[in-house]
């Protein structure tokens, strides 16, 4: 089960690293220094961000918490579940009830929202790992870095031969496994919780901001998708002002670093459904076909792939030769400032040939002209969209293209060229154009990309870089980084 790794194996300390001297280039008539960006990681699975003052937060799996004021410099608060931690420090005896019910000695994926009673509300999960034998509940503290106060459980899962929370007896093709929960509030100030993975699917729930309960008699909540053990978990809602719609965010595939994790989306205009992809199915229908396990063909075609595996690998005369990649990058959250109109996605990954080691890491989305989002090819290191001409897009790019697969496989980058001449070549053929400002358009062996462009730091150059990240209306995403000889 994705959230349900066994244990806190490939947690790494915080690494930081800084960039050599900036570069300095002609941008438009005006000489533009670019200051280098400087991270700091940490390693937190299955990241839920909340942000409190000027501060962010994430809080993930077996209780590992970070934060960051810039979302690129982050300091781990607590890494493992052990009595006297700081985030639960009775961890051990007040949830003794429900780590005895999912038969684990730690947590799994966890949300913190802030309800009208001015107090942090941590809605947690724990699962047992290779069933879904899972509880949900949730811990109150007055601040929120803790110490977190268990207030009991919400939810069961797995009680096998059993009345489940339904009324019904328990049946995991139908029944969520009740774990990756998220709080939220829709535009209307109504009070939700998404949650689920694997087995029956993804549910939604009417909460009560009063009590941080859910209303009664609802059992499980609404369905939203899934079914039949398919690999779909860590539901996460953003709302958007801009197009109206909500966004629903999840992870297919498996979590460690040969599952093949991947992200994707779905949107609708109410926040339980029913959900659409780009192509305009319906997420209901998305689930392995009867008496399958784990049936990844059927459900692939579903959800708009913002990300998966990849390598971008550095050409002959670039000035480092490390190059950038991601292998099962997964369980995202999102935030939208609400000043700049900037949105961030925030998941954990892992690296090509690095084993499980897993780290935060934060990328810029943007809208395309279709109303969904995109995601920037590097992490955000502090960048704004601005207004890019014709001769800051021509030229020799890596290009990625995600698919619809679900799969190990690391898609290696090949090159392309945009030239001046409106003409894409090289490992693909097609055509560019301009669209606005900062968007674009490109017609590749006959498929059209809406998308955006952005101007970002590559970690694998060490310099700053012209890049684009589009979507077509199957759902597929590409990404063009621009080689950099500077």
């Amino acid at each position: 089960m994705s959230a349900c790794s066994g244990n806190n194996a490939g947690n790494t300390e915080p690494v930081e690293s800084a960039a050599p001297a900036a570069n300095t280039e002609k941008d438009k008539t005006e000489a533009v220094t670019e200051e280098e960006p400087t991270f700091a990681n940490a390693s937190v699975h299955d990241p839920s961000v909340i942000k409190v003052g000027d501060t962010f937060y994430v809080f993930g799996s077996h209780l590992a918490v970070a934060k960051s004021k810039d979302l690129m410099s982050w300091e781990q608060l607590n890494s493992s579940v052990y009595e006297g931690n700081p985030i639960i420090p009775d961890v051990l005896t007040e949830m003794s009830e429900g780590l005895a019910w999912a038969e684990t000695d730690t947590f799994w994926a966890g949300d913190v929202i802030q309800l009208p009673d001015g107090k942090f509300y941590m809605y947690y999960s724990m699962c047992k790992g290779d069933s879904p034998r899972s509880v949900l509940g949730y811990a109150v503290a007055d601040q929120v870095e803790g110490p977190y106060t268990d207030k009991g459980i919400i939810l069961k899962s797995g009680m096998w031969n059993d009345i489940s929370e339904d009324g019904t007896v328990y049946d995991a093709t139908v029944h969520p496994n009740v774990v990756d929960p998220n709080v939220f509030y829709d535009k209307e100030g109504i009070l939700w919780m998404v949650y689920g993975s694997y087995s029956g699917g993804i549910f939604i729930m009417k909460m009560n901001p009063e009590t941080g309960l859910p209303y009664p008699d609802q059992g499980y909540g609404k369905k939203l998708l899934g079914n039949n053990h398919s690999r779909i978990e860590a539901p996460y809602m953003m709302y958007s002002k801009e197009t109206g719609y909500y966004y629903l965010f999840l992870s297919y595939g498996g979590l460690d670093a040969s599952g093949g994790y991947n992200i994707r989306v779905a949107r609708s205009k109410n926040p339980d459904g029913p959900f659409l992809d780009s192509e305009g199915k319906d997420m209901i229908d998305a689930f392995g076909a009867y008496g399958t396990l784990f049936d990844d063909l059927s459900i692939a075609p579903y959800g708009v792939k913002l990300m998966g595996n990849f390598q971008m690998d550095n050409v002959d005369g670039e000035i480092a030769n490390i190059g950038t990649g991601y292998a099962s990058p997964g369980h995202n959250s999102t935030y939208i400032d609400p000043e700049s109109g900037k949105m961030f996605l925030i998941f954990h990954t892992r690296f090509p040939s690095r084993g499980e080691g897993h780290e935060v890491r934060v990328h810029q989305m943007m809208m395309n002209s279709e109303g969904w989002p995109v995601v920037a090819p590097h992490r955000y290191a502090g960048e704004s969209t601005q207004k890019v001409t014709s001769d800051q897009i021509i030229g020799e790019y890596k290009y990625v293209n995600h698919g619809k697969d679900i799969t190990a496989e690391i898609k290696q980058a090949s090159l392309i060229q945009l030239g001046k001449d409106g003409k894409i070549t090289g490992s693909v053929n097609g055509t560019w154009k301009s669209t606005g400002d900062s968007t674009l358009d490109l017609t590749i062996d006959g498929t059209v990309y809406h998308g955006s462009l952005l101007r970002q730091w590559n970690e694998g150059t060490l310099s700053y870089v012209m890049t684009f990240s589009a979507l077509s209306k199957e759902g597929v995403s590409i990404w063009g980084s621009h080689v950099s000889k500077e």
